[in-house]
């Protein structure tokens, strides 16, 4: 998986590439990260990235110019890639999304900073605008590296058991079961039995059906986006009733 940065703080980016996951992926030649600053693109001796923004306001925009000669340069070496400018004003980031850029084998990240970017750059150069969520970051850095971790958990290889990306929340559309470790019992809480038993199929259902249930209690508007086959519905209905009776209690 290739992944290109355009930045104005290149060496923030490139930290997402020193530690954890996404550092053994680098390491076994999984992930290839490239950085490019703007700067290096601009034609005075000042090296301007920025100007004040037509119509007044406050803050400055990034100008058109330093940032379509670093996409070009970016474009020869990486041709064929999706550019995305991260921006708020994009669409929200689902898991779904990042699978489907892993697959592509490349993108190419935009990182706006100040007021955000000329206008007429993002018309002419944009394939997408991915946004975080309903919020404002001082630029586009963090931004990219959250995708940039997220995207190596799906690249094969990446994690130590392939299994840990496919059960991550949001990767069949629902949140995440809860998981639990030593020891058995901490101040009167159990792990529940089921987890114990060794009856893997016991313990699967188990986990659909406490998937089913967390994303029923906090992300609800999730399940409107999955068609539940019977069975699966019935879980979910048993969830509910049980929870129900553990309220009214």
């Amino acid at each position: 998986m290739r992944i290109d940065v355009i930045t104005l703080f290149p060496e923030l980016v490139e930290q997402v590439i020193a530690y954890g996951v996404v550092g053994r992926a680098a390491e076994q030649n999984l992930l290839e990260l490239h950085c490019w600053n703007p700067r290096d693109f601009t034609r005075d001796r000042h090296r301007t990235v920025d100007d004040r923004p037509y119509g007044g306001g406050p803050g400055m925009l990034m100008k058109v110019q330093p940032l379509e000669h670093a996409i070009a340069a970016v474009r020869q070496q990486n041709p064929g890639a999706s550019l995305v400018y991260l921006s708020p004003q994009g669409q929200l980031l689902k898991q779904q999304k990042l699978e489907r850029q892993v697959a592509s084998g490349s993108v190419i990240f935009l990182c706006g900073r100040y007021e955000g970017i000329d206008e007429r750059l993002i018309q002419r150069e944009v394939d997408e605008e991915w946004s975080l969520g309903d919020y404002v970051i001082s630029g586009g850095e963090l931004a990219a590296m959250v995708c940039i971790d997220a995207m190596t958990r799906l690249i094969p290889g990446a994690l130590g058991h392939d299994e840990s990306a496919q059960q991550d929340s949001f990767s069949a559309g629902l949140l995440d079961c809860p998981h639990y470790t030593r020891p058995e019992e901490y101040r009167g809480d159990r792990v529940p039995e089921v987890l114990m038993n060794g009856n893997h199929r016991d313990i699967e259902t188990w986990r659909e059906q406490q998937a089913l249930g967390r994303t029923w209690q906090r992300r609800p508007e999730l399940l409107d986006n999955i068609r539940l086959d019977a069975r699966q519905q019935a879980l979910l209905d048993e969830y509910i009733a049980e929870f129900e009776k553990t309220r009214k209690r």
